[in-house]
């Protein structure tokens, strides 16, 4: 995948209100991985989308009480059938990591690429999520070229006690091979 003017060439574009200007002089260091599914365990359906731009409607559905107000997004949503849309270009901060540190250093978003895949804590990633991420992680650091061998983690690891995605169905060692 190539990546120009901080976008992925190809891919879809939802321009997100959620984000901002990196602080001045900071890299993207961090990749987050994200599973998230709107409603839960339901996949295919445009409500991350709408979430992620604002336009959710959380009085739809009881289980959406707790969206009300928020404003979250991320860079990219891979769909399990492997599109995928990009919400934020990179060198922006998009805000998807909460209450975050890694290394013992505060706001991940500052310093990371958030990568939202469809999907729950329990169902399997599919082959097509592996690839575009494997293929994405390459051109982040073929890019930005800050990105370490064990830069690559989950909003569990970031956010722990807090958040649990992408959960124990996701294979670490798979996307590993992907991205070596």
């Amino acid at each position: 995948m190539e990546i120009r003017d901080h976008r992925l060439v190809g891919v879809r574009q939802c321009p997100s209100p959620n984000c901002d200007p990196r602080p001045d002089g900071t890299a993207i260091e961090l990749v987050v991985v994200h599973g998230i599914s709107l409603p839960p365990g339901r996949f295919g359906a445009e409500d991350v989308e709408a979430l992620f731009c604002n336009r959710l409607d959380a009085s739809c559905r009881p289980d959406y009480a707790s969206l009300e107000g928020v404003r979250v997004s991320s860079h990219l949503l891979v769909h399990r059938t492997g599109a995928c849309v990009q919400f934020v270009p990179f060198h922006l901060r998009a805000w998807h990591a909460g209450v975050s540190s890694w290394r013992g250093r505060e706001g991940c978003n500052d310093f990371s690429v958030g990568i939202e895949l469809e999907g729950t804590d329990e169902a399997a990633y599919t082959d097509a999520q592996y690839s575009v991420v494997g293929a994405v992680i390459r051109s982040l650091r073929s890019t930005y070229g800050a990105i370490a061998e064990d830069a690559v983690v989950g909003h569990a690891d970031v956010a722990p006690g807090r958040k649990t995605d992408p959960g124990p169905a996701f294979d670490w060692a798979r996307l590993g091979a992907a991205i070596a």
